[in-house]
């Protein structure tokens, strides 16, 4: 019978890096409560003590839950496409997420303050001033 002499493998400095990459971008993504756990394991079917080492920065997420983080999170698929140093990615990316919350922003606008009928049915030619005082 041999000895048993540990079932740890160490982590290269290159996995570490990694996961560190993956734990800042779920963090800044879901922020660090049970909630953002439980939300990570929705999206990757992965166990909860794996979603909280990547969390931690200990491993981390490989193949599938990969691919189901990236698919769900803007974040992780932002940093990745730094890491592989592919900038025009990056930003076609920032492009198409800032069209999205210029869309939202203008949406939430158009609620408080709804727009008026087209001042040229009216015959003005120029809008009304109750429409600045907004």
């Amino acid at each position: 019978m041999f000895p048993k002499t540990g079932n740890k493998l160490h982590a290269s400095h290159e996995e570490l890096v990694f996961a560190s990459m993956m734990s800042e971008a779920l963090v800044e993504e879901l922020g660090t409560t049970h909630q953002a756990v439980k939300t990570a394991m929705r999206w990757t079917g992965a166990s909860e003590r794996s979603v909280k080492h990547w969390l931690a920065g200990t491993h981390a997420p490989r193949g599938m839950h990969l691919l189901s983080l990236v698919k769900n999170s803007d974040e992780v698929l932002r940093r990745l496409l730094i890491a592989s140093g592919r900038s025009e990615a990056i930003m076609a990316l920032e492009v198409s997420l800032l069209r999205t919350r210029l869309i939202e922003t203008l949406a939430f606008l158009d609620k408080l303050f709804p727009p008026e009928p087209d001042a040229t049915e009216e015959g003005r030619s120029e809008p009304s001033r109750a429409a600045w005082k907004h």
